[in-house]
């Protein structure tokens, strides 16, 4: 037997502790103030505030019209070329970084140490438009910075993913990821909050923000704040659920292992794979909520406004779908998938039929003539308008959950919940920027999939509006159809010991469940 196999055997031979599992054994919780602590709602808050103060605030200040960092550039010129370069930069080495196996950095090092590592690299990029701001000519600076954000990135949200879905025990697991997600989006809350403040008395169509060194001075207090917050997590070895049973030990085996790890987990759970269409969607439909909806027929001050709402009622979408309908205790783990696959299914034709009916009263070319009519929040058909980005708000934290959810029914084990979080590290997440010129406006999420790369170079060589809502309607589609089989076939009532680790290698060719160990009382 090789190394790597016997590591791997090393691997799988972890205790299960799952409370669906027969094999699971009681611990008692700590009681007092370490009870209070160490209690999982608690961490995974604390894992929330530190993706608030990272990628929220970089949602935030983006959200103000960042890219115009330096009054020094003229008009269109940082956008043009650097941001253009950083978009490319922090894809390509994001995208690299998650190939390579974020999952298996995270299960060597431990997830704490894995989050800490993805968030300093938000400091850094917030760091680097302060030194634009203040010496013109550090662009490289800034396209450096995005690479390695897009690396830290990857590094950050596969952490996040093992520990928000492995916390929580399986009747909880729906309102664990809707903590994290409020928590998580009142950065875009705050930012498109202060967007709509710094532009309420301006009725322009289209305008250039300038953020000035003192706001990029406190956002970067606020993300090194999120950079030493994992130093005061529980350590996940040490974590129990309210059920008292243990969060399955990370083991840290050899890079070597991990990284077979990665095929291991492939093929021993590769309905996996049934999931990517829904991750790539997740990115996808952003650029014509966003570019073709928001941006193109509203005016400034309104779109600011509009994505306040979209992101407030991201909160309120994800706690309705994970708290009343995907934890809900009267019916069975495996009839709530149904119910919650229904949901989605249903919220994606009611806000799309609505907006195909808004869709057809304006093209690209109509709506880039300078004198076009914009929609402001005083005009009495505007009501109508936000009220529907505010479903689309609620279809996007409903589509989020609903996947995040899927993922953690899968297992329970943070070793292999990480390698199915590195397989869409960026792809179910939501990190937005808009820029703006005076002829468009773009955005751009980082480590996009190929999916939302194609939509969003597709928006950039002006294909018609309507072209690409249709995309997006049948890409939202074809994710929840691709994932009905992987609903039907693997969803159980109860996650089982073969369900908890990765499997270990018995064999060159042969692939065996992990053998349960007995675990030593807390």
């Amino acid at each position: 037997m090789s190394d790597a196999q016997a590591e791997v055997e090393k691997l799988g031979s972890g205790s299960s502790e799952d409370s669906g599992s027969h094999h699971a054994e009681v611990f008692e919780r700590p009681a007092g103030w370490r009870g209070y602590y160490q209690h999982p709602i608690t961490q995974v808050s604390m894992l929330g505030f530190v993706c608030f103060m990272c990628p929220g605030m970089f949602n935030a200040l983006t959200g103000l019209g960042g890219w115009w960092s330096s009054q020094q550039y003229g008009p269109g010129q940082f956008q043009r070329y650097l941001v253009r370069d950083l978009c490319v930069f922090r894809v390509l080495f994001g995208v690299m970084t998650v190939v390579v196996g974020s999952s298996s950095i995270n299960n060597v090092l431990g997830s704490r140490l894995t989050l800490m590592l993805g968030t300093w690299g938000y400091s850094l990029y917030i760091a680097s438009f302060l030194a634009v701001n203040i010496h013109p000519g550090a662009g490289a600076f800034v396209v450096t910075a995005g690479a390695i954000l897009g690396v830290c990135a990857a590094f950050l949200w596969t952490a996040q993913g093992s520990l928000m879905m492995s916390y929580p025990t399986e009747a909880q697991k729906g309102m664990f990821i809707s903590i994290f997600w409020a928590i998580f989006n009142l950065g875009g809350v705050v930012g498109s909050a202060v967007a709509f403040g710094n532009n309420f008395k301006s009725e322009a169509n289209s305008g250039k923000g300038y953020v000035g060194n003192g706001t990029y001075v406190g956002f970067l207090i606020l993300t090194l704040i999120g950079v030493f917050l994992p130093l005061f997590m529980v350590d996940p070895n040490k974590m129990i659920r309210t059920d008292g049973t243990r969060v399955n030990t990370v083991r840290h085996p050899s890079w070597k292992t991990e990284f077979f790890s990665l095929f291991v987990a492939l093929k021993t759970d590769p309905w996996i794979i049934l999931l990517f269409p829904m991750f790539i969607a997740s990115n996808y439909f952003y650029t014509w909520q966003f570019n073709d909806y928001n941006g193109a027929i509203f005016n400034i001050r309104t779109r600011g406004l509009n994505n306040f709402m979209y992101w407030t009622s991201q909160i309120f979408g994800s706690i309705f779908i994970g708290y009343f309908v995907l934890d809900q205790k009267r019916v069975r783990r495996r009839v709530r998938a149904f119910y919650g696959w229904v949901l989605v299914f249903f919220m994606i034709f009611v806000v799309h039929v609505w907006a195909y009916f808004y869709q057809k009263t304006y093209t690209r070319a109509e709506e880039a003539v300078a004198t076009a009519y914009k929609i402001d929040f005083s005009d009495k058909n505007y009501p109508a308008h936000v009220w529907l980005m505010i479903f689309y708000g609620f279809l996007d934290s409903m589509w989020q959950t609903y996947a995040y959810w899927l993922m953690g029914a899968m297992s329970n084990d943070p070793a292999k919940l990480a390698v199915f979080a590195g397989f869409c590290a960026y792809l179910t997440s939501n990190r937005k920027y808009e820029f703006d010129t005076d002829q468009e406006t773009h955005t751009d999420k980082s480590l996009q999939s190929a999916g939302a790369a194609g939509v969003w170079a597709a928006d950039g060589a002006s294909l018609p509006y309507m072209n690409i809502f249709l995309s997006t309607w049948c890409l939202t589609v074809a994710g929840m159809i691709f994932a009905a089989p992987m609903v039907y076939l693997r969803v159980t009532d109860h996650t089982e010991i073969e369900d908890e680790a990765l499997m270990q290698m018995a064999g060159v060719e042969r692939i065996e469940p992990p053998v349960a160990a007995t675990s030593q009382k807390a």
